[in-house]
């Protein structure tokens, strides 16, 4: 498991709204409802763009995706310099906890964005997998640094 507290000293744009709160997304360039699980969504981008140095331009959030004859849509991707899916996160919840029915979300989307890495995160929990040698899945102490090349 990561030994990050996501949650702990984010400094997020917030708005109230027709008494509903908002929250401006640095990634889509909006504001969008906050949520406890767009917390927890905010949180990881913010992590990945300010600490880690991720490109915020190759980060995509709740974009739709078809699984089967479902339309799905998955919490972030981070793509490559290439532009090809690199790492897929999951969000959950501060309350839910991260759990094997959160694998089996991420698992329906890995089959069809198919990422070295995946990131699971209740904001509290978080963990992270290097799944480029599948079956043999990794799981990481740290979030892997951004590919320069």
């Amino acid at each position: 498991m990561l030994q990050i507290d996501l949650l702990a000293k984010l400094s997020l744009k917030i708005k109230m709204e027709n008494n509903s709160r908002y929250v401006f997304d640095i990634v889509r360039k909006k504001w969008v409802t906050f949520t406890p699980e767009e917390h927890v969504r905010q949180a990881i981008v913010h992590y990945l763009v300010d600490q880690m140095n991720y490109p915020s331009g190759l980060i995509a959030i709740e974009k739709q995706i078809k699984f089967g004859a479902l339309n799905k849509r998955f919490d972030i991707i981070v793509y490559n310099q290439q532009h090809a899916p690199w790492m897929l996160a999951e969000c959950k919840a501060p309350e839910i906890p991260i759990s094997e029915n959160t694998l089996h979300q991420l698992l329906q989307y890995q089959s069809i964005v198919n990422c070295k890495y995946w990131l699971m995160s209740n904001g509290v929990q978080s963990i992270c997998a290097d799944a480029s040698s599948i079956p043999q899945i990794e799981w990481l102490q740290e979030l892997p640094s951004f590919p320069i090349k």
